[in-house]
């Protein structure tokens, strides 16, 4: 539980300085989801865990080399999995379209339980492409000719943008996985 406060933690803190010092008149939204997720299977030497979620989809996640536990996972091991992310949006006028990215990564010491803090923050100038005030979308095409669509919270002025206005974007994502204990057989049972 701890672990996915300090998701939620980091992901505002990773915006923050974005959203306060770049983003003027920007809004900020958030959108979380927690599940429980177990391990199928581990390639130790390619450093990635496949996870397989609670309406049995799966995932591989890479295992970044900050990871000092990834002995202690095996096989059938239980993650609660924390995944929040935000994003604002505000009118740039004028300036060239830009991108750039952070990563800070905080992970259990040595002999700890297995678990960890991954937030992704990056900031996109583009050009905006596509508007739909009805759903509160925005669509833009980035530095690279990328286009990428955003929700927009209500706090935005959406009227206030046009097409081939330049927006700035900054998105943060933060991922917490927390191992949990082996369930005892009196618990499996009394299931």
């Amino acid at each position: 539980m701890r672990s996915t406060l300090i998701a939620a933690a980091f992901a505002t803190l990773a915006l923050a300085p974005y959203a306060s010092a770049q983003i003027q008149g920007g809004a900020v939204i958030v959108g979380e989801s927690e599940a429980i997720v177990t391990v199928v299977s581990i390639d130790r030497k390619a450093r990635t865990v496949t996870l397989r979620g609670p309406k049995g989809r799966t995932v591989t996640m890479n295992v970044p080399p900050e990871a000092q536990n990834l002995d202690k996972v095996k096989k059938g091991s239980r993650f609660q999995v924390r995944y929040v992310e935000s994003v604002a949006v505000a009118v740039s006028k004028g300036g060239v379209a830009s991108a750039s990215k952070d990563r800070t990564v905080r992970l259990a010491p040595k002999g700890a339980t297995p678990g960890g803090v991954v937030v992704n923050t990056m900031q996109i100038s583009a050009t905006v492409e596509a508007l739909d005030r009805t759903r509160r979308t925005i669509a833009v095409k980035g530095p690279k000719g990328n286009e990428l669509e955003f929700q927009v919270a209500p706090d935005v002025q959406l009227e206030a943008i046009q097409l081939g206005d330049l927006v700035t974007v900054v998105y943060a994502e933060a991922l917490a996985l927390q191992m949990l204990p082996k369930e005892t057989k009196a618990a499996k049972s009394a299931k």
